[in-house]
């Protein structure tokens, strides 16, 4: 079986310019690892050596953290200086967890979420969909961007939404959405999104505990409204 390189890949499957295009929060954890990789052999390109690693660890970060740069040398296409560059990003990527955990206060209240996330919301002349990925204490595990749209709406994926949450363990989640209208009243498909999304993160034991809609003139809380019975 022919095994391709990632310069024989569509633009859009290569990891670096994935990232450039759609942003860090859009690629895999394979294909950001594959980055931090470079090149892999003549048998196993960088992602496909990225995979393996993650199979190895049954897609738990825990287990990745753990591994030490020996083992990462046992991977073929893995040599000293990639296990020692993967092992000094992971370490960069859990001190600046600890540090944010450490100096946040947990999200008590509508208010809460606006204020840590209008900055990347409240002046966009698109919309954009994201989600607030909380712990069992409340505390902001991750943003996440899940989708760009046009200056009316965007498209949301409910697969990418559960992939990250389960990813990162959250407990609850806040969805939040900007008008760019300025318009902060929820409209009818808005509604229905966040109905289906709640619905969907009770198979997963996952809250959704509020809905923000963010323009200029501030912000629109499901959860304070009561709007349909969501919440």
């Amino acid at each position: 079986m022919e095994i391709m390189v990632l310069k024989e890949l569509a633009v859009h499957d290569r990891p670096r310019e994935k990232l450039l295009e759609f942003g860090a929060e859009n690629l895999s954890e394979s294909e950001l690892l594959a980055i931090l990789i470079g090149s892999g052999t003549p048998d196993f390109n960088a992602l496909l050596v990225s995979q393996k690693i993650f199979q190895f660890c049954s897609n738990d970060f825990k287990k990745l953290n753990s591994l030490t740069v020996h083992d990462f040398e046992k991977f073929k296409g893995i040599g000293k200086v990639k296990a020692v560059t993967i092992k000094a990003a992971l370490e960069l990527g859990r001190r600046q967890v600890r540090k944010e955990q450490s100096n946040q206060s947990p999200i008590t209240c509508s208010k809460d979420a606006y204020e840590i996330i209008k900055d990347k919301l409240e002046h966009l002349v698109q919309e954009e969909f994201w989600i607030i990925l909380l712990n069992r204490a409340n505390l902001v595990v991750r943003k996440i961007r899940i989708s760009i749209g046009g200056i009316s709406d965007t498209i949301v994926d409910q697969k990418l939404i559960f992939k990250h949450s389960v990813n990162y363990l959250a407990s609850s989640i806040i969805l939040v959405h900007n008008h760019p209208s300025g318009n902060l009243k929820p409209s009818q498909a808005d509604i229905e999104v966040t109905r289906k999304i709640k619905s969907a993160a009770a198979l997963f034991d996952i809250a959704v505990v509020d809905h923000l809609i963010i323009s200029e003139k501030g912000y629109y809380s499901f959860a304070d409204s009561g709007i349909s019975n969501l919440f």
